[in-house]
């Protein structure tokens, strides 16, 4: 079995919010697997949220841009070691190529191995040269390119705190007029800065894998069996669904409370867009990117918290 560590429920105590024998114990039971651990947690309905693994912050620039017609977008991330020398001017400026470089890429290119603008180096090239220089790792580490499909429509882009998060969106509209109306503008841009304020992880629930719905139904049927005063076995499929329908309005963009009126889902307020622009609006995709999300950061002294596990 793995040995468990202050670590280990270190992180398990950010990912589900529940408390340090609690985390221990469940680590214990999962033998160390972190997923299974997050499961018992929940199932146990010791947890009022988990956070996706690997959500950790490491410094940076997240940068978008948006083709002057509107017809296609592109974002990128680029990563360095600390919030001092992402500030540094040599590490702006190589940002900046690295967009102009995505502008012109294709799904799936090598941003890496494309001519640095205005240079016979590659970039990667040049980032090592900017390693030597700063001091610190740096990694122009992925982009997204969204296309506006055939029709009318467009792709917004939403940057926010500094380039901490980004937003790509596309949006189809009836009619040229309507993807020129004053309230699909509003409307997609309300909706790229919802998507940057609450992590939706879906567009809508016909994304949702069957899977993962399985596993959530199977989580919340175990939190009713271990609840101290159980609902009637008779009541928990209305209960369960009600728990599901709830799910969805937390990780499916459209079914969220909208940021800006509350009252109103992300949905409602595309219908009220669609008639106020005189035809149908309608959300195809979305891209998000979170500075450092899936990325490992240099792990902190666990001294303390390893004398509280073992009592001292």
């Amino acid at each position: 079995m793995a040995q468990i560590t202050a670590q280990l429920v270190k992180e398990l105590r950010e990912r589900t919010q529940a408390g340090m024998s609690d985390c221990k114990n469940a680590l214990v039971e999962a033998e160390g697997d972190m997923d299974k651990a997050v499961e018992i947690i929940l199932k146990k309905g010791l947890a009022k949220t988990a956070k996706r693994a690997g959500a950790v912050a490491t410094e940076g620039d997240i940068r978008t841009w948006i083709s002057p017609d509107a017809k296609y977008g592109v974002m990128i991330e680029v990563n360095i070691q600390t919030d001092f020398a992402a500030r540094n001017d040599k590490f702006a400026a190589f940002v900046d190529a690295v967009l102009e470089v995505a502008k012109n890429a294709k799904d799936g290119d090598d941003l890496t191995a494309a001519k640095y603008p205005g240079s016979d180096k590659t970039v990667a090239q040049v980032r090592d040269e900017l390693i030597a220089t700063i001091g610190e790792k740096i990694d122009a580490r992925r982009f997204a390119r969204v296309n506006l499909g055939s029709g009318a429509g467009a792709v917004h882009a939403y940057r926010h705190m500094n380039g901490k998060i980004g937003v790509l969106l596309e949006a189809s509209a009836e009619t040229p007029e309507v993807a020129k109306h004053e309230a699909f503008l509003k409307f997609i841009d309300d909706t790229a800065m919802q998507a940057a304020a609450m992590s939706p992880l879906y567009l809508d629930r016909t994304q949702v894998p069957e899977a993962d719905l399985a596993k959530q139904r199977e989580i919340y049927a175990a939190q009713l069996k271990e609840d101290p005063k159980p609902k009637p076995e008779a009541a928990w499929p209305k209960i369960i669904e009600g728990k599901v329908n709830k799910w969805y309005s937390e990780i499916c963009l459209v079914d969220q409370d909208s940021v800006q009126e509350s009252q109103k889902t992300v949905e409602m307020r595309r219908a009220e867009a669609s008639k106020a622009a005189g035809g149908n609006i309608k959300l195809v995709r979305f891209v998000r990117y979170e500075r450092g999300e899936g990325l490992a950061k240099k792990v902190d002294d666990f001294a303390a918290e390893a004398q509280k596990m073992a009592g001292g």
